[in-house]
């Protein structure tokens, strides 16, 4: 492991997750555990059909597991190496009690870390109850500082951060305890143990300030986290999204030939194109209204004709969705620097973690 740098003493908390049937785990593995490229349709799109709940191995050793949204759930992949496993994404509490019992089902070796691939409550509120599991959570310098920015009440400034608001909506939130990752890198940390090498990266501002891709540079496989989804997911409340295009284009350097993103199903390295598309059709509908007086309202006004523009592209259909409008209005303030108008960025971003 390279470039560490540790944040903190590592405080666990002794809560045991629910008990679940490992033997029954075992059987479900036998019925759902499918080799990436078998399930994955190149029938015209490339992607793979969603998976929801199951695992999916996508190489020797890497697993991905589609989470269910419905319960607010990311999807996580975790990586065995010779003598631990690390986990991608901490998830909410709940996730991480319907996913343990799957991974110590694939392996007995003990589960030592956990990457938050942002700070955002459903890939980093389940960081105690990985603790508690024997994890030290880890991500970038980005990712801790946007922590400390937007949870006021762990923090001390306002007893309402986003956890609060979060624990409002969720009783599995409520029951836990809000832990930061103890471990951080700047760039890039590197575990490498001779069998399995992952390096853990921030590529740049994108749906975050502080967002890690995880890349298997021999398996050529790219866990993106949020910023790289597939389907309606991108909120882009925190992020910025004309950084963002940038760190598409680094992420697609990389030649990745398997995408693991942090919502929707597993797909080919077109995923990155697909996402970049959808943006850069956003950019190109929205930069004429920013030249116009009263550009936001006007923007505001024919938001559902500008809809039924882009759904007209089968590329990028699927990323249409009831996020559209706050897209639309993010765009236009990255290039204004003009407030969100009606979006509270703040209190939007807490009800999303709170769903």
């Amino acid at each position: 492991m390279e470039n560490r740098r540790a944040r903190g003493s590592h405080s666990f908390f002794k809560r045991r997750l629910a008990p679940a049937s490992l033997r029954g785990y075992r059987g479900l593995m036998k019925a759902t555990l499918l080799p990436f490229m078998a399930a994955l349709s190149l029938s015209g799109s490339l992607q793979a059909a969603d998976k929801i709940g199951e695992i999916q191995q996508v190489a020797p050793n890497v697993y991905f597991h589609q989470g269910n949204l419905s319960k607010g759930h990311c999807n996580q992949g975790w990586i065995v190496f010779k003598d631990f496993v690390l986990v991608i994404d901490g998830n909410f509490p709940s996730g991480v009690e319907e996913v343990l019992p799957k991974i110590k089902a694939v392996s007995k070796k003990p589960i030592k870390y956990v990457v938050d691939t942002h700070h955002h409550g459903d890939h980093a509120y389940g960081n105690q109850a990985w603790a508690e599991a024997g994890a030290t959570p880890i991500a970038s310098e980005g990712a801790l500082a946007e922590m400390k920015k937007y949870e006021t009440g762990y923090y001390g400034r306002h007893p309402l951060g986003r956890w609060e608001w979060a624990a409002k909506s969720r009783a599995d939130v409520r029951n836990s305890k809000l832990l930061p990752p103890q471990i951080t890198f700047k760039d890039k940390m590197v575990f490498d143990d001779g069998t399995m090498r992952a390096e853990l990266l921030y590529l740049g501002n994108a749906h975050t300030h502080g967002d890690v891709f995880v890349w298997l540079p021999k398996q050529r496989i790219l866990f993106s986290g949020d910023a790289c989804v597939n389907g309606p997911y991108n909120y882009m409340g925190d992020g910025n999204s004309i950084d963002w295009l940038k760190t598409l284009d680094a992420a697609k350097a990389l030649k990745p030939k398997i995408m693991c993103p942090g919502h929707g199903g597993i797909a080919t390295a077109s995923l990155i194109d697909d996402q970049k598309t959808y943006f850069t059709t956003l950019h190109r509908l929205v930069k004429p209204f920013t030249t116009k007086k009263g550009g936001q309202q006007i923007l505001t006004a024919q938001t559902e004709q500008l809809r039924k523009q882009v759904i007209k592209n089968k590329q990028i259909t699927r990323y249409v969705g009831d996020k559209f409008p706050d897209q639309l209005q993010k765009i236009f303030g990255d290039y204004t620097g003009q407030t969100l108008g009606r979006l509270d960025v703040q209190k939007k971003a807490a009800e999303e973690e709170g769903k």
